[in-house]
């Protein structure tokens, strides 16, 4: 990259404040009061992001009696639920092409349950008016280079012969330049219903003050500190006081686990995006962008993204940071080197914008596993839940896994809990320094490979035939 364009594209974010866009509202809830002293539940809810507030709030509908406290370490939202893209997908696989690979027998199922849940969030935004900006636009998948074209025209018949294509559409270079106009778009392969857009934080905080109204009690600014068994049922302790309850679920996700077993499923890896200033009408005219659907890009190393309700893009993605030791830290929430190179990238996406100044730029940690969709599963004799390892796409999937947490300890057999899916887990990666030589060796492989056509080597069809082919 040229000295001068980088001086031009990092000028863009000569103002850029390091918070995250959706967290920076005047509108942001105050917190609960934080646990003190002693007290018991039916169902106690370890986590405030997605994961943990729809597992309560499930948990209310299906029994409105039964007596739920939450707790989260900090403030409901603050991590992954309030930092992400806002692409709510039906997608429980992370992807149709991941879970074709893993789970061919049982695909149809899985696309239909997940069709359902995005359906039944929708359903529950109406139902609690969750004001959270839901927005039925669906997502384009966008091929910059001529052999992502020829891929996605691939796939697209591979999905037809299989009965997949339903709501889906194949774009040439003309019809995707119709949606969204840039010269990097070569076709586009448009889901038109499996994808929602979203306001992530304002979605947590809806969740949240439905939870209230339910009677659900949630303390912030609690951490729970350990997880012990207790009569018939568990125990947590906290920092000022400690919970009593016959069941409980962990939502905890990229954050160690109390059930110490799973902890080595997963791995934090950083991503981060940037928001721009809002655009005016003639610099949307310009793009062309009037149907608002969510994009991402087709290579290894990826870009997503999506305009706000107030006409803000979204830009995020590409590097996928892996620290050392998988430790997660806030230092790691700010890399301003990343952010010049996803501007560079932008206005390379959209030279018609040059001028636009960014105003926000973050990152934050997400749960990644080596199948890269989540696991489930119970601990302390069924008394306990989880399920973890999301790997980016968890803003529609996590409802579903808190369904899979309430059937798992309600010990019944349910159409979720049968799937292979559910009934099986990842490969759990190996101690340092093994699983950072091989996190960067497959980063250093899929760069590679975007720049030489997609050509894939020795290392990365090693790990496609063990079932740990990957993606950023």
């Amino acid at each position: 990259m040229a000295p001068s364009a980088m001086s031009r594209w990092t000028k863009a974010l000569s103002e850029v404040r390091p918070v995250p866009y959706w967290l920076d509202d005047p509108g942001r809830p105050r917190p609960e009061p934080a646990l003190t002293g002693a007290e018991t539940c039916d169902l106690l809810v370890v986590g405030g992001g997605y994961s943990g507030l729809w597992t309560a709030l499930n948990a209310k509908e299906r029994d409105p009696q039964r007596d739920v406290v939450l707790l989260e370490g900090r403030e409901v939202g603050w991590a992954a639920s309030g930092r992400n893209g806002g692409f709510c997908a039906a997608s429980l696989t992370h992807g149709l092409p991941n879970g074709l690979t893993r789970w061919p027998d049982e695909i149809h199922k899985l696309q239909e349950l997940g069709a359902r849940n995005l359906d039944e969030i929708e359903k529950a935004v109406a139902r609690h008016d969750l004001d959270c900006e839901f927005e039925r636009t669906g997502e384009i998948d966008v091929a910059t280079e001529t052999y992502q074209a020829r891929e996605l025209r691939d796939w697209y018949e591979e999905l037809q012969e299989k009965g997949l294509a339903d709501g889906v559409d194949f774009l040439d270079a003309d019809a995707v330049r119709e949606q969204v106009d840039s010269p990097t778009f070569e076709a586009g392969l448009w889901d038109r219903r499996g994808v929602a857009m979203l306001n992530p934080a304002k979605l947590v905080w809806g969740l949240k003050r439905a939870c209230l109204g339910l009677g659900v009690r949630i303390h912030e600014n609690t951490p729970a500190l350990d997880l012990k068994s207790y009569g018939a049922g568990m125990a947590v302790r906290t920092p000022y006081g400690s919970v009593r309850a016959r069941k409980v679920a962990l939502g905890t996700n990229i954050f160690p686990s109390l059930v110490k077993r799973v902890r080595a499923y997963t791995v934090p890896v950083y991503d981060y995006a940037l928001m721009t200033e809002p655009l005016s009408d003639e610099q949307i005219e310009a793009i062309g962008w009037k149907n608002r659907q969510g994009l991402g890009d087709s290579a290894n190393q990826f870009h997503y993204f999506r305009l706000s309700a107030d006409n803000r893009i979204l830009w995020g993605g590409y590097d996928a940071v892996y620290p050392y030791g998988g430790r997660v830290r806030a230092e790691y929430d700010d890399r301003p080197e990343t952010y010049a190179k996803l501007a560079g990238h932008f206005f390379t996406c959209f030279p018609q914008l040059e001028g636009v100044r960014f105003t926000h730029a973050w990152g934050g940690a997400i749960d990644t596993c080596s199948r890269f969709s989540a696991f489930y599963g119970t601990a302390h004799r069924g008394k306990v839940a989880y399920a973890a390892g999301y790997t980016g796409l968890g803003v529609g999937a996590t409802r579903f896994g808190a369904d899979v947490m309430l059937d798992l300890l309600a010990g019944e057999s349910t159409e979720r809990t049968s799937l292979e899916m559910v009934r099986t887990k990842p490969l759990p990666f190996p101690p340092e320094p093994f699983a950072w030589t091989g996190i960067a060796l497959t980063k250093w492989s899929l760069a590679r490979a975007d720049a030489h056509g997609g050509r894939r080597n020795l290392w990365l069809r090693t790990m496609d035939k063990l079932g740990l082919g990957f993606d950023s």
